[in-house]
């Protein structure tokens, strides 16, 4: 890797945690208070910074395809309820009404989920809540890199997976219990199509488009 590449050389050191007292919630704030250290004992000066946490801080996002051409991919809606309160937001432009969201299944990891062996049980166990496709484990392969999707708010990475399944096969999805995942959509749609709803706006989950955009790289839409 040339030079070019090479990131700042720099440390963080946690001065303070002023973080409020935790109330159980799933998700956590923590208020650090920061000092930057630099090459030849250079030092930033002191700076708060909020940052949210949860146990479970990776996730995986299930790239599900058929053994067909043109291949289809498999979307399902999600229940998306922080989009509620982007309608009494102040916003550049106009919100609109949508409180769901088209995306490719996904979960978070759980703690005891380590290693590559554990990314793939979570994708097994995300997939069978989800889509109501019973996938082993060691069907799915890696489809690039985890990324950070908001690394200024939460050290989340997002690991995606990829496998080939038949959706004919597929029951009724288990869920998590929870209402947000009362009554999805699972629909199988091909690449093309997916393209197309990514071009128009009805796609609009980045993980979503980062899945498609390595599966095309994989698999080339046809002319």
């Amino acid at each position: 890797m040339t030079n070019e590449w090479q990131l700042p050389d720099l440390e963080v050191e946690i001065e303070r945690d002023e973080s409020p007292p935790a109330d159980g919630g799933f998700l956590r704030l923590r208020r650090l208070v920061l000092k930057n250290h630099y090459p030849a004992g250079e030092e930033s000066r002191p700076y708060t910074y909020d940052v949210v946490e949860r146990d479970a801080l990776d996730a995986v996002a299930i790239v599900l395809i058929t053994d067909e051409s043109p291949l289809r991919v498999c979307l399902r809606s999600a229940t998306r309820p922080p989009l509620l309160l982007r309608r009494t937001a102040r916003l550049p432009l106009p919100a609109d009404d949508a409180l769901s969201l088209w995306e490719v299944p996904a979960g978070l990891v759980e703690v005891r989920e380590r290693g590559e062996a554990g990314l793939r049980e979570c994708a097994s166990r995300e997939t069978l809540e989800e889509t109501g496709l019973a996938v082993p484990p060691d069907a799915f392969e890696r489809l690039g890199r985890p990324l950070f999707l908001s690394p200024g708010v939460l050290a989340e990475q997002v690991h995606f997976l990829v496998a080939t399944v038949d959706p004919a096969r597929a029951q009724k999805p288990t869920e998590d219990g929870s209402p947000v995942e009362e009554r999805a959509r699972v629909r199988f749609v091909s690449l093309r199509e997916a393209f197309e709803a990514l071009g128009a706006g009805i796609l609009r989950d980045a993980k979503t488009e980062v899945a498609l955009s390595r599966l095309r790289a994989r698999r080339p839409v046809p002319s």
